[in-house]
């Protein structure tokens, strides 16, 4: 048996047709649907890029006790797991939070890797001298600046090559067994920088500065007549993704892969583009164009294809899904379930799911009602991060945040392991407070766009919130800052 992982980054599953979207340029994802399940009720856990990272090598949670960080000593990995049970794994990517600090050890439980360079601000080309810089809305950064000059032609962008390699892989071993392939690139991520190519497709409706990464910010008076330009640069991006996941497809329909190959297409989390009049997805709280997520599975050992399951799923899921597909046994640590049951007949294994980030609202879903939890204080206190690799995105910890730190009891799935327990920065609390709690019917209001006021519902779903922090072993701080009792 065999395994391939399409991995995009930033999907927002509304900009697809499968969802609804009727003006975007996506057949391959189309033909996609008619061959596997589309999920429907699928969530994001923990957010943003490497926390969603972690959650699909752990199969658990982890935003209530860390941020951003690496796999910690204690962690169960998927593919790690799947390499030490002999099955082969490996990663090609162009996701530059790979060899940052914060993501370093990452790629390294593959079998082996292939990282590709270039995106984003990733720090590839060195130039001295600094670049020029455009008229601009948004976000321009030096290094991207320098980047852009060396991707000059479609097969030059990293996603291009992305692909490129993973097909490679495919075609080298298409008639071995036992291996798991993640083909993962960082698009549709910002910034929005496709070739004219695609551009084409989506005619410019405003003239006026380069505009094609967003700050992570609400609309600003001067870039509200852009958003629909910003739109059409994100799905200039998509129909791009869209023709390389057709490469994907193309290559399993040449090799009749089909028959003893699993195929998971999934993302990290969504993105805002101009809805609610914000931008990106770390900010605000986790509205459905970020939380409620495309996912796309072909399990060649049920043969269902074409249709749609409504079961409540997770990113957690993915880990466990891949390690019972090829009879791995499952950690005892992991709180995902195998999707096997949902694809088969749509059972549901979970009454409810968690999703947040480190220091924002703890939110909740049953699938129907989305429970917001603002923290109570505008400080966000009480708040600590829980590790034994203190590192951030792109730095380690500075020697002040460590001057204080304590070590604190095993938590139940930190294999007795004691961890740091470190006061987090300030700015770890994403402004929440200002947005108070919101509980929202996003099957009567898919656009979020009246908060509920029904106090025995609320009620409800804080004991279901609850619930679920304590089967994620949240520390009491958690309850604290939420206001809850435990």
């Amino acid at each position: 048996m065999k395994a391939i992982m399409v991995m995009f980054d930033s999907l927002n599953r509304l900009f697809l047709p499968n969802y609804g979207c009727d003006w975007t340029k996506a057949p391959n994802f189309e033909r996609l649907a008619a061959r596997t399940v589309t999920f429907d009720t699928a969530y994001v856990g923990s957010m943003a890029c490497m926390p969603a990272r972690r959650e699909l090598h752990t199969g658990r949670h982890n935003f209530l006790h860390r941020s951003w960080s690496p796999i910690e000593p204690f962690d169960d990995s998927m593919p790690e797991l799947l390499k030490e049970n002999g099955v082969y794994s490996h990663l090609v990517t162009d996701h530059q939070h790979y060899w940052e600090d914060g993501g370093g050890t990452y790629h390294t439980r593959y079998s082996s890797h292939e990282l590709i360079r270039g995106q984003e601000g990733d720090p590839w080309k060195g130039e001295v001298q600094d670049p020029e810089v455009p008229e601009h809305l948004g976000q321009s950064k030096r290094q991207d600046l320098i980047n852009r000059k060396y991707i000059r032609r479609q097969e030059d962008m990293p996603q291009a090559r992305t692909f490129e390699l993973g097909l490679e892989f495919i075609e080298k071993n298409k008639d071995e067994d036992n291996w798991f392939l993640q083909i993962e690139t960082f698009d549709p991520h910002e910034p929005f920088f496709t070739l004219e190519e695609y551009q084409s497709l989506y005619p410019r409706k405003t003239s006026g500065p380069a505009f094609d990464w967003p700050t992570y910010q609400s609309v600003d008076e001067r870039e509200r007549p852009y958003v629909e330009h910003v739109r059409s640069l994100y799905a200039a991006l998509l129909t791009m993704c869209d023709h390389y996941l057709g490469q994907v497809l193309d290559t399993m329909d040449k090799h009749d892969l089909w028959k003893d190959t699993m195929l998971i297409v999934n993302t990290d989390h969504g993105f805002l583009l101009g809805e609610h009049d914000w931008w990106a997805k770390c900010i605000m709280p986790f509205y459905e164009e970020v939380a409620h997520i495309p996912l796309f599975v072909w399990d060649p050992r049920l043969g269902v294809r074409g249709e749609r399951r409504d079961a409540l799923v997770s990113t957690v899921d993915l880990a466990p899904t891949l390690l019972e597909f090829f009879q791995v046994e499952i950690p005892k640590d992991m709180q995902g379930s195998s999707l096997k049951p949902v694809i088969e007949n749509d059972r549901a294994t979970r009454e409810g799911l968690l999703f947040g980030i480190h220091g924002g609202h703890v939110n909740c879903t049953d699938g129907r009602y989305v429970y917001m939890r603002a923290p109570q204080a505008p400080d966000n206190s009480p708040l600590y991060e829980y590790t034994l690799m203190p590192t951030h995105m792109r730095s380690r910890f500075a020697p002040e945040e460590l001057r204080t730190l304590a070590l604190a009891e095993p938590f139940s799935f930190t294999k007795g392991c004691s961890v740091m327990k470190i006061k987090a920065r300030p700015d770890m609390s994403h402004g929440a407070h200002r947005f108070g709690t919101l509980l929202f019917d996003v099957v009567n209001d898919p656009g979020q766009i009246a908060p509920l006021a029904d106090k025995e519902l609320e009620s409800r779903f804080e004991r279901l919130l609850i619930r679920l922090m304590k089967e994620n072993d949240a520390p009491p701080e958690q309850y604290a800052r939420l206001g809850l009792l435990p």
